[in-house]
């Protein structure tokens, strides 16, 4: 027992952790400094990342407890069921905070005079318009089904909408009656002429749906949306085809993922007992499945309700708009290919624009001297000028390379179609290493003068995403060093030929050589004792064997301060285990993505950049890298980038021992990390401390980009 309550003294639960963190991200709809618009916003990203997580991580734990119920979590020691009995405990407080607060804003936007309609509250001019869109619109497309002995429960599927509702027949026999909302109809519908006032398309349809059942008549109705398990084992379903191809087998998979069974059902209102008793049973649920929210059930509505605004109703109520600069120390009328040949340049997404890559990108593509592009990619945009350039580099003669990950979950479909487009454009398409993701973001570029090649290399540690580049801070370093050059061609050689062992001078390459240095670099801090110091920025945190030996360095002394956005399973501040590590989390307007290993401090620091989160998945189950950063310019910069972070006092939480977060307290001036960034004004430092100036001028003079030319 002593031994069992030593092994999780200082660990918690992944799932649990991760609740907390969207907790943080909900807190922040509460925030009155925060416009009104930005705090609806939250709100629905605080329901889309839980959406999420029941599809996956909840429905990973279903498929555990029924294949594998004895297997316990290594930082708890909980079966399956057990972690699933703890989610449910929380979530039902999470959706009681998150009713409170979109009434809160709902009831304050109203005084703006955007409101969310229901039918009662229509002027009789827009009672009019509404039903004359009704029924020209809506009614020629609704499908209602009586659910009875000649029409079967139909498919619910995963997070579409429906109007539920129980139905009596003339004689008194009661069924359910579904009335789907169309997925083809818009999911709001605007008043014309007064700006703001506007009706969800499900409280239409529930207005309507007593006039749609025939002879049935309806006794009472609700919303209703089931999330369905999303958590496909792809690796170990695509072995099962490996006679097909790798692209028609995960367009099949990802139909599979639609009859997933169900892992929780949402009403708009608690129901009748009868009403309740037929939806579990028709459902399959139990009651700890079932809940209530009287919000919204889908909120993606909100993004383009907001852009249908005008502009001078909805900019008071959003975030000033903030406009990516392009690096002062890059001369925009200069080749970029021939300024990283002279010196490494970074980029700090959103902060600076993605604009200098892609220029890089384009001109490696029209560039006689370039021989051949590789490039990885997980997560594209939509329309993805990426994309496009590297086709046009193929179209050009250029040999290019691309690495797709068509597992990226959720975005299958469009890197399926993005890998038959740069196929047909001439790129050669690989899909990696069977059974690793590739997670890696690397771009290499390859140019020949007379017999001597040379390299640029760039890694990052976000996607090659147009759209996420500016709403996640992000890293993107573009170098000439000829070593990490010479590694980048051979880490593309490894993938071409499936080998995750291949031998690299300065790149990290996950399974095989993250980790091992990782706890490598642990030792060589926990060998100066009290002077070690290790700082590392990541999303998450749930490997064990990293944690422990963290819990190792901080019981010899060494200062451990961690930047972790999300999950952290290791609980700082326990005396005798990890009294000497501190755990930041910062939820702001950009969500934090960036990577950054620290160990050692200012000259003699080693700093690499990456593409890993300290997660389990990601250090022994993906393909990853990470980078070192030689320049001694970049490393101020990206020390400079850990400081700030950590005198966050605005947006920052600290990890309490109980595994619970709570404010850091603002006793100095405030310092909101990310506004600071924007601002990049040495004259509006975060914490004015004199020990902090020298340090706080180099940064903001690095990031201005007043380097030595």
């Amino acid at each position: 027992m002593e031994l069992e309550e030593s092994l999780y003294s200082c660990t918690q639960n992944r799932e649990v952790s991760w609740l907390r963190f969207n907790r943080r991200v909900l807190e922040e709809a509460g925030d009155e400094s925060v416009p009104l618009l930005e705090r609806l916003k939250y709100i629905s990203i605080f329901t889309s990342n839980l959406d999420e997580f029941f599809m996956v991580r909840v429905g990973n734990l279903f498929d555990l407890s029924l294949v594998s119920p004895e297997e316990t979590d290594n930082k708890t020691g909980l079966t399956p069921a057990g972690q699933l009995e703890r989610i449910y405990s929380v979530v039902p407080g999470l959706i009681e905070i998150k009713n409170r607060l979109y009434a809160d804003v709902a009831a304050l936007l109203r005084q703006k005079g955007i409101c969310d309609l229901s039918m009662e509250e229509l002027s009789p001019e827009e009672r009019k318009y509404v039903g004359t869109y009704y029924k020209a619109k809506i009614l020629p497309v609704l499908s209602p089904q009586i659910v009875d002995s000649r029409h079967p429960f139909p498919h619910l599927a995963n997070k579409a909408l429906y109007v539920a509702a129980l139905m009596r027949s003339r004689k008194g026999g009661a069924s359910l009656g579904f009335l789907p909302v169309p997925v083809g109809l818009p999911p709001f519908l605007a008043m014309p002429d007064v700006p703001g006032r506007y009706i969800r398309m499900e409280t239409l349809l529930a207005h309507w749906a007593p006039s749609l059942f025939g002879a049935y008549k309806m006794e009472a109705s609700c919303i209703l949306c089931v999330t369905r398990n999303a958590d496909l084992n792809l690796d170990s379903e695509l072995l099962e085809g490996s006679g097909e191809d790798i692209r028609s087998r995960m367009s099949k998979l990802l139909k599979k993922r639609a009859s997933q069974s169900v892992v929780r059902l949402e009403l708009s209102k608690k129901m009748s007992g009868e009403f309740m008793r037929l939806l579990k049973s028709r459902v399959g649920v139990e009651n700890r499945q079932i809940y209530i929210d009287q919000s919204p059930l889908a909120m993606r509505y909100v993004y383009d309700m907001i852009k249908g605004l005008p502009e001078e109703v909805s900019a008071p109520l959003r975030f000033a708009p903030y406009r990516p600069r392009w690096p002062e120390d890059l001369d925009q009328s200069a080749s970029v290919i021939d300024q990283v040949r002279r010196r490494d340049q970074l980029l700090f997404f959103p902060f600076d624009g993605v604009d200098p890559f892609l220029r890089m990108l384009r001109e490696a593509a029209e560039r006689p001297d370039v021989m051949a592009i590789r490039i990885t990619i997980y997560r594209l945009a939509t329309s993805s000028r990426v994309a496009h350039i590297l086709c046009k580099a193929a179209e050009n003669g250029k040999d290019v390379t691309v690495l797709m990950e068509l597992r990226a979950r959720f975005d299958e479909a469009n890197n399926i179609s993005w890998s038959r487009l740069l196929e047909e454009s001439g790129c050669k398409v690989i899909y990696g290493v069977e059974a690793y993701k590739c997670h890696s973001k690397i771009c290499l570029i390859t140019l020949r003068q007379g017999d001597k090649l040379s390299y640029i290399t760039q890694i990052g540690t976000g996607n090659y995403n147009e759209r996420t580049n500016e709403q996640y801070t992000d890293l993107s370093l573009m170098t000439a060093n000829e070593a990490i050059g010479r590694d980048g061609t051979a880490f593309f050689q490894n993938m071409l030929v499936g080998s995750l062992e291949g031998a690299y001078r300065h790149l990290l390459v996950a399974p095989a050589g993250i980790k091992p240095k990782l706890l490598e670099l642990i030792d060589g801090q926990i060998a100066r004792g009290p002077e070690g110091y290790i700082c590392i920025k990541a999303n998450s945190m749930t490997e064990r064997e990293v944690m422990d030996k963290l819990a190792e360095a901080s019981q010899a002394g060494v200062q451990i301060q961690l930047i972790l956005r999300g999950i952290c399973c290791l609980r700082p501040g326990i005396a005798a285990r990890t009294a000497n590590i501190h755990v930041t989390s910062i939820v702001g307007r950009y969500l934090e993505h960036g990577r950054i290993y620290c160990f050692g401090r200012g000259a003699d620091a080693k700093i690499y950049i990456a593409s890993a989160d300290l997660m389990t998945r990601n250090l022994n189950h993906r393909v990853e890298i990470a980078c070192p950063v030689f320049d001694p310019e970049i490393k101020e910069m990206l020390l400079g980038i850990l400081y700030t972070q950590l005198e966050d006092n605005v947006k920052a939480s600290s990890l309490l021992p109980d595994g619970s977060y709570c404010r850091k307290v603002n006793t100095l001036a405030p310092c909101n990390s990310q506004e600071a960034f924007m601002e990049r004004s040495i004259h509006k430092p975060c914490l004015p401390l004199p020990e902090k100036a020298e340090a706080r001028h180099r940064f903001w003079d690095g990031l201005l980009g007043r380097r030595k030319k």
